[in-house]
């Protein structure tokens, strides 16, 4: 089962509770007009998993979205 704190570990990035609630405040809110892979704060990696993901409906797919909206939450 994956969770949103291996979906972060799966991205390279410090994967428990307060390191993600920091990267969240750091870079929302992420606006309409951008998609969640084409943020400035991904690197060449981490966009080809969350394209991945998305367009191969994988297992990761549930919590790229949650991690969208929390990027979008004003």
């Amino acid at each position: 089962m994956h969770s949103i704190q291996a979906l972060f570990y799966q991205l390279g990035l410090k994967s428990d509770e307060e390191q993600i609630s920091a990267f969240i405040e750091k870079h929302k809110p992420l606006p309409a007009h951008i998609i969640l892979h084409e943020a400035y704060f991904w690197n060449d990696a981490q966009v080809a998993f969350l394209i991945e993901a998305i367009e191969e409906d994988s297992d990761w797919c549930e919590f790229v979205d949650q991690l969208d909206c929390l990027l979008r939450e004003s």
